[in-house]
């Protein structure tokens, strides 16, 4: 086979360059005698996170007691994060016990798309979460006219929208690039390791990616931060001990969540490029990719009255 030049479905020539069609994960590599250790767990994870987010929707959607808005949203976080696993996960796992490891450029372009446009998607619910809590407790009286139907639906219309937008743009400028490797050392087509197969400097592709980041990550996180400092404010205002300990409550949840959520996502695309090794980084995105939608589930049943209530009426029990 001439360098370059192969004919076997996974590539051909066009413009002096090599049209990679064909990917291989090399995620966990330096991990192989623990494959099996990892695919388990793993596994027991997605099950729990599908099963956690499945439950959480239908709870919200067949229990009139939480038909609110801030169960409006926690419904899409749900939803977002569900079909946000099953973009990454099921690959991720077939290749750890070795069925599967390589992807097409066109599956990997659909992923990249998907992982994209979801998780910038859960990043601005949590702000819109973080609007919903800041209304309700600073500005009690209005709360129902603020937080109506119609705006409900918007801000989570918007929140996709700018995932959809942000996804296009990502996805176009990173596969238009010419590339000359095949092994993704990565688990799944996240931005930056494909990025790196390409044949040309990618240095304009690195500062859109960077830009990109610190609009999608910091503005939310400076919006929630800001909502969380009138919130505080407005608590401690609060006569009783016990009106403050539910209002804090209320919130503590949604906090638990962004915490995580924009913490591993800020580590992973706020930082250096080479400032940590793969498996570092692999880890990393396992937290953002595996914890934090299981997260979710967890942190607001286990958490959370009113759900805790609901999950028991469904069981035909009375809440206590």
């Amino acid at each position: 086979v001439l360098p370059h030049f192969r004919f076997s479905g996974h590539s051909m020539e066009k413009e002096n360059h090599t049209l990679i069609m064909e990917f291989i994960f090399q995620g966990f590599s330096s991990f192989h005698e623990h494959r099996l250790t990892l695919f388990a767990v793993f596994l027991v994870l997605y099950a729990f996170t599908l099963a956690g987010n499945v439950i959480i929707v239908t709870i919200i959607r067949t229990d009139r007691h939480l038909h609110t808005p801030m169960y409006f949203f926690l419904s899409m976080l749900s939803t977002s994060e569900t079909v946000y696993t099953l973009v990454i996960l099921p690959k991720m796992l077939s290749s750890l016990v070795g069925m599967n490891q390589s992807i097409s450029r066109a599956g990997c372009a659909t992923q990249m798309f998907f992982f994209v446009t979801f998780g910038i998607t859960n990043c601005f619910l949590l702000t819109a979460m973080g609007y919903d809590r800041y209304v309700a407790i600073c500005n009690p009286l209005r709360y129902s006219v603020i937080m109506n139907k119609r705006e409900c639906i918007q801000l989570v219309g918007g929140a996709c929208s700018i995932g959809l937008v942000v996804a296009t743009t990502q996805v176009t400028s990173v596969f238009r690039l010419p590339f000359c490797a095949t092994k993704v050392a990565h688990f799944f087509c996240d931005i930056r390791p494909v990025m790196k197969l390409s044949c040309i400097d990618t240095t304009i592709n690195e500062i859109l990616t960077v830009i990109i980041s610190v609009l999608v990550l910091v503005v939310p996180m400076g919006l929630v931060f800001i909502s969380y400092v009138l919130i505080i404010s407005s608590i401690l205002k609060i006569a009783s001990a016990e009106g403050r300990k539910k209002a804090f409550a209320t919130c503590a949840s949604h906090l638990t969540v962004v915490t995580v959520h924009y913490g591993c996502a800020s580590i992973a695309y706020l930082k250096p490029k080479s400032e940590n090794t793969r498996d570092q980084d692999q880890l990393i995105s396992v937290t953002y990719t595996v914890i934090t939608p299981l997260l979710n589930p967890v942190v607001y049943t286990l958490r959370n009255k009113e759900v805790k209530d609901a999950l028991l009426r469904a069981m035909g029990r009375n809440p206590s």
